[in-house]
């Protein structure tokens, strides 16, 4: 048998954009409107385009694999075209197992129906018997998290809870392939956590996974390989972590060619460790950051700025030259300037974006702004959450039996009123 769970080889998909008129009284006014339309618009309207364009990549059985790439880059429709609810224009496809797919987790629910019955719907629609069903109904309600309202209408649901419920029916289909596409995000942190545990069992018993999501960090933790598309197209595939770095990098790449850089532009931003360049550290670790600007005309009163973002964009640490201590500096044109920061990592796992501005500091004119200038993974061996870690120990721990507990102790039932006399 072969070891390979999934493939897709040489897959193309076209759609159509715009309308399909069905009556003459739609045709005419869009015909008449097209004949006074600009030529050039109606170049680029035009009616096809390709969604997947020679995409080829192939999944071994219980391998965790993951599909990034901007929005409109096709992960969604390749994700389809593998669970068969779309058929590829051209190239063919190859599942071996069961498969299960949570791309809509809640699009098969019937509103009037209560939460109970849907499972039974959703998961006949996944393809498990009745038997099934009913062996795994209380763990699917279980893992829910919603049996306080499993009998109630699925349409005074939040969105939230259809989402939870449709991801515990699917979760225990016991699949040999399971497709995700951003179903991660629903709920709360504990319920994300339990999904992720539910997926590791599911790869654990063998099965295979495929992810498609634009959190990075749960790519990087959970996939073992990585596919990033763009318009379509295999840009590049191999370690997760490689591949998630040079979909960030992409956009400084684009930055070199921009023709609207300023007086002063960042020309080199590098993260390193004792030992050089380097972008995955461990908590409390060393890194040092270089930056380097380039003056294309006289500038003063200048500061660069290092901030420090979490996943979600948001200011984790901040710092500049100037409120170092290393005071404001001043360029002529062509001249350059170069600074290194020093930080200890004390960080909870996870990706962090670097972001680098160079500004003028009396006016807080800002000259370049480079996001991400540079993404760095923390590794954390340690379960903390937040965003500081602080590295915690348990000094001591002590059981106290019964016993030894200051319990007081349960007032005797009084009898009557002669006896409290």
């Amino acid at each position: 048998m072969s070891d390979v769970a999934l493939r897709m080889e040489h897959v193309f998909k076209k759609f159509r954009k715009g309308q399909v008129y069905n009556s003459l009284r739609d045709l005419l006014p869009a015909l008449t409107g097209r004949m006074f339309q600009h030529p050039e618009l109606n170049e680029n309207d035009r009616r096809e385009f390709w969604a997947l364009q020679d995409l080829f990549f192939e999944v071994k059985r219980g391998e965790a694999f993951g599909i990034i790439g901007h929005n409109g880059a096709g992960k969604s429709t390749a994700l389809k075209i593998l669970s068969r609810i779309m058929k590829p224009t051209k190239g063919s496809l190859f599942v071996q197992g069961r498969l299960s797919a949570l791309i809509e987790v809640s699009a098969g629910f019937h509103q009037d129906l209560t939460g109970r019955e849907n499972i039974y719907l959703q998961g006949t629609i996944l393809g498990m018997t009745r038997r099934e069903i009913d062996s795994k109904l209380d763990q699917i309600i279980a893992f829910s998290g919603i049996e306080e309202f499993i009998d109630t209408p699925v349409k005074r649901y939040s969105s939230g809870m259809c989402a939870r419920l449709g991801f515990s029916v699917a979760a225990h289909v016991d699949p040999e392939v399971l497709l995700v596409d951003e179903v991660l995000s629903v709920g709360d942190w504990a319920f994300q956590r339990k999904c992720i545990e539910r997926m590791n069992e599911i790869i654990r018993g063998g099965a295979t996974v495929l992810l498609v999501s634009h959190n990075l960090a749960t790519v990087a933790d959970f996939c073992h390989r990585c596919l990033l598309l763009h318009k379509g197209q295999t840009l590049t595939t191999g370690p997760a972590r490689e591949v998630i770095s040079a979909y960030l990098n992409r956009s400084n790449k684009a930055r070199d060619d921009d023709p609207n850089l300023g007086p002063i532009t960042i020309s080199s931003v590098r993260v390193r460790n004792e030992q050089g360049s380097c972008s995955h550290f461990h908590a409390g670790q060393k890194a040092w950051i270089d930056v380097e600007l380039a003056a294309r005309r006289p500038c003063s009163n200048l500061s660069v700025v290092l901030y420090l973002k979490n996943e979600q964009l948001q200011d984790v640490f901040y710092t500049s030259t100037t409120e170092l201590g290393s005071g404001e500096f001043s360029l002529d044109h062509g001249d350059g300037f170069r600074c290194s920061f020093e930080l200890n990592l004390n960080l909870v796992g996870g990706i962090y974006y670097l972001t680098v501005l160079v500004l003028q500091s009396c006016s807080h004119t800002t000259y370049d702004r480079w996001l991400p200038a540079a993404t760095i993974y923390i590794h954390s061996t340690v379960g903390v959450r937040g965003a500081v870690h602080c590295f915690p120990v348990v000094v001591w721990h002590e059981l106290l039996p019964a016993s030894r507990q200051d319990v007081p102790a349960q007032p005797a039932a009084e009898t009557s009123t002669e006896t409290r006399r």
